[in-house]
């Protein structure tokens, strides 16, 4: 479904990206690993055509994605989950679901069946939500653009245990519903049970890639790439 190969990008003069190769198949779950500042978030903003590669190949469904527009990009069945969940502050919770909307099977309902809190909130402002109800929010937000590749960016950063737990349980059953997922987080043991395979950036390029079994016996490649 989704294909990067040798990417290389940055920003005006300065480049982040070396040679960033990874892929997802439809129906699978990879994370993308690698410490702070390596180039993850660079990476999905190549992805979702927010950032445009100057070398290296971006193909969607086998066909060339680089220099579509973030709105191609999203209508080719990307949907993004963005660091910081940026969600429209002076929106309703509602408003800021509708404001996405695409046919499909995934629509109000469904999002508050998955995201209770949402529904009990539906009228507050965005703005007024806890910063794990802002997550649900883009979640819910990027899941009413029924995508067939859910992205997300730092799933569950600075949140607190019992709703990074509420978090990835919805991502494992939309995972088990069949949706292909690309997620970045820190939380290395809930990666290894929800991802197929993960692949590890190191300063912009593509480093290491594997099963959850690869990475589970690679002790030194934990040691180096990751500090586990």
């Amino acid at each position: 479904m989704l294909a990067l190969e040798g990417i290389e990008a940055g920003y005006g003069e300065t480049r982040a990206l070396f040679g960033v190769s990874l892929g997802v198949a439809a129906g699978e779950a990879v994370a993308l690993l690698g410490r702070n500042g390596m180039g993850k978030t660079t990476t999905v903003r190549v992805i979702m055509g927010l950032i445009r590669p100057s070398a290296g190949r971006l193909e969607i469904d086998g066909v060339s994605a680089v220099g579509l527009p973030p709105f191609r990009i999203a209508r080719q069945g990307l949907g993004l989950v963005p660091e910081g969940r940026q969600t429209f502050p002076t929106l309703s919770v509602a408003e800021n679901l509708i404001a996405t909307a695409r046919p499909g099977a995934w629509n109000l309902a469904r999002v508050y069946e998955l995201f209770p809190r949402l529904a009990e909130r539906q009228r507050q402002l965005a703005r007024a939500l806890s910063g794990g109800e802002q997550q649900m929010l883009a979640i819910g937000r990027a899941l009413m653009t029924n995508p067939r590749l859910l992205i997300l960016d730092e799933a569950t950063e600075g949140l607190a245990p019992l709703i990074r737990a509420e978090i990835w349980g919805c991502l494992a059953r939309i995972r088990a519903e069949g949706m292909a997922v690309l997620v970045i987080d820190k939380s290395i043991d809930a990666l290894m049970e929800l991802a197929d395979r993960h692949v590890i950036i190191e300063n912009g390029v593509t480093v290491w890639t594997g099963t959850t079994a690869d990475l589970a016996s690679a002790q030194a490649v934990r040691d180096r790439y990751l500090h586990l």
